[in-house]
Parts: C-alpha cells; structure tokens; sequence
C-alpha cells in the first residue's frame, strides 16, 4: 500500500487510493493512517455471517466511488460482488497456482516453497474471484531460490519483486489492456 500510494504521489501511477479497508487493526492501517487515507476497520468476527461482511465491505467501496480494488494483506473471505467482478486484484508471495489457498500467506508460503526444494519462486498478481488464490493470472515474477535461503531472506527478494509487478498490474488495468476470458488474462496491445 505505502509503495502503491509513493507512485500515485509521484505521478507514477494512474491511481489514487480512495479508501483502505482493513478486517482488524494492523501494520497496513497504522500505515494508512500515517498517510492520512481514509480507513474503514470491518471485523469479521463481529458480523452475523459472509453475506453481511461483504456487503458491508461492497457498501463501503461503492460509496468511496472505488473502480479497483487491491488487496494487500487482506486475507479474510469477502465475497465479491456482481459490480466488482473483474475489478479486484490480489498479490500472493508465490507463483500460483502452486503454494496457495487456504491458508498460505505470509511465511507460511515461503516455508513451504523452501520445504518443496524449488528452485525458483516469485510473486503473482492476479485478478480475484470467490475462491482463495484462483483467480486469473496477471502479472508473475520469479526469484531464484539460493541454497542458504530462509524464509525471511526469500521472503525479502519475493517482496521486491511484488513492489515492481502489482504497479505493472494497475498501469495494464487503468489502461484497458487487460481481458479476462475464463481463467486467463489477455495483455492487450
């Protein structure tokens, strides 16, 4: 978010970041304060059930006029709806489909690429249904995997590259140059 919103700033970036919607206090709201963005906090846990969270969360991105949504460290189910299919986007810290789902952020996800005995990982960026990490693909970048790698080490060069491949992914969407045709995205010329 902090790196999206210093590219906005800096005209690098067709975007602006209208509102953040987090599911609890974190780093990403301390941040998001800090930058004075406006911040909505919807506990899961505190709705009824999945229907009322995510039309509580679509209810807050309509009125904010939000044309695309970016997840970034958001990993509780929202169930999107009809006015934002194909306008949600997600950043996962491994090259789906493999190392995702339920579950798998985090460290989680480089410790199991390292467990695996990869050799490359990397990072995609892919637009969002209602299922975890299986969205279309976007944008994928990859990193070697080095023989001494931890998942902190590995988690730092993946998270270089994902501060390089969402801008990429937002630039192609703001510029109408993606099309979505089942599970795969087309890069339009």
């Amino acid at each position: 978010m902090v790196n999206l919103h210093s590219l906005a700033q800096k005209g690098l970036l067709p975007a602006r970041i209208a509102v953040v919607v987090a599911s609890r206090e974190c780093k990403g709201v301390e941040r998001a304060k800090e930058l004075n963005l406006p911040v909505h906090i919807v506990p899961f846990g505190q709705m009824p059930d999945l229907e009322s969270y995510s039309s509580r969360i679509t209810a807050i991105l309509l009125q904010a006029r939000v044309d695309l949504v970016v997840m970034a460290g958001f990993l509780s189910m929202w169930r999107i709806s009809t006015e934002y299919e194909g306008r949600v986007m997600n950043i996962h810290p491994a090259l789906l489909p493999s190392f995702g789902g339920k579950g798998m952020f985090g460290h989680r996800v480089h410790e199991a690429v390292l467990a695996a005995g990869c050799k490359v990982s990397g990072c995609t960026v892919h637009f969002v249904n209602n299922n975890y990490d299986e969205g279309p693909i976007i944008v994928q970048r990859c990193v070697e995997v080095l023989k001494n790698d931890t998942p902190d080490t590995l988690a730092d060069r993946v998270f270089e590259q994902e501060c390089q491949a969402y801008p990429e992914a937002i630039r192609l969407f703001a510029a109408g140059r993606l099309r979505i045709d089942g599970r795969v995205v087309h890069r339009l010329d």
